[in-house]
């Protein structure tokens, strides 16, 4: 079941346009994804690889009802949650920041102490934020998550639960589940499996929301492939091929216990590498190894679907 976009007909709970799908190389779509609650344009923006370019694209398609991306840019999104800080997940942000007004950011302790001391530290560029050296423009306030523990997003009536990934052991990533009205959507940044990574941070993730699973409330996970399987697991640099991805939806089947209930929600892969050759292996290859029959999703570039 691979699909390109798919609007939930029924009692759809969140909407989702993204702004950059790949994985690197391509500066102008990078991972960015605009979630908000249905029926709202409330949006928290999972990772800002690419902002304006994906804004504009949203635009084109007709899938915002105002026609200016600054009215966009500065008006719907309330929030960024950044998974690392890695510059595919961060040079929106960084660069669009003269443009930007006054919201918070919400990441791990890791994460945000690097945007201080690399981005925003008036060297690599001008201080936007709260925290660090030089004049603090103030423009942006850290929120700094604690794993595991709710906390709400202003302006918004979303909260967010952050939980520690392995993105190259040492190196931590972040995934976020998001809450509104009892609904979830869990967004995983660049996470290699545990098996490789020799950590639990996966095995964690899959056993706090095997419960939320079990009630149906899980509408979608977005979950990184970024290689083909022919990558060596000792070139992963931490990330995913779509044999580990179906090995760890294998341990949450397990966790949940009941394969059809892995089929209520949606699998929307994201952070494929953009190597044409390499895109269509991938989708081949999930396509094969997808026993569990998850209903996979490829999101498209400024194009909106529904969870």
């Amino acid at each position: 079941m691979l699909k390109y976009l798919v609007f939930s007909k029924k009692n759809p709970t969140f909407k989702v346009i993204p702004l950059g799908v790949k994985g690197g190389l391509i500066e102008s779509d990078l991972s960015s994804y605009l979630v908000a609650p249905f029926g709202t344009n409330d949006y928290v923006c999972f990772d800002a690889g690419t902002l304006r370019v994906g804004i504009e694209k949203a635009i084109s398609k007709r899938i915002f009802s105002v026609s200016n991306a600054d009215e966009v840019f500065k008006k719907y999104i309330k929030a960024y949650l950044i998974s690392h800080a890695h510059l595919d997940h961060t040079s929106g942000l960084i660069i669009n920041s003269p443009n930007d007004v006054k919201k918070h950011i919400y990441a791990l302790p890791d994460c945000i102490n690097m945007i201080i001391d690399n981005y925003f530290n008036c060297q690599s560029w001008p201080n936007f934020g709260n925290q660090g050296n030089g004049f603090l423009l103030k423009q942006y306030e850290y929120q700094t998550l604690v794993e595991q523990q709710e906390t709400m997003i202003t302006n918004t009536t979303m909260n967010v639960t952050a939980y520690s990934l392995s993105h190259s052991n040492p190196y931590q990533s972040t995934a976020f589940l998001l809450r509104n009205n009892g609904n979830y959507v869990l967004y995983l940044g660049d996470t290699g499996p545990d098996e490789i990574e020799k950590t639990h941070n996966l095995s964690i993730l899959w056993t706090n929301i095997a419960p939320i699973i079990k009630e149906k409330k899980l509408k979608g996970i977005f979950i990184e492939v970024s290689y083909p399987n022919e990558q060596p697991d000792d070139a992963l640099f931490g990330h995913l091929t779509p044999k580990w991805l179906m090995k760890e939806m294998s341990v949450l089947n397990t966790l949940v216990g009941n394969k059809k209930l892995l089929r209520q929600f949606k699998v929307i892969i994201v952070h494929l590498k953009p190597t044409v050759k390499d895109v269509k292996k991938i989708k081949q290859q999930l396509k094969k190894a997808n026993k569990l029959r998850l209903d996979i999703v490829f999101p498209q570039q400024g194009v909106l679907f529904t969870l």
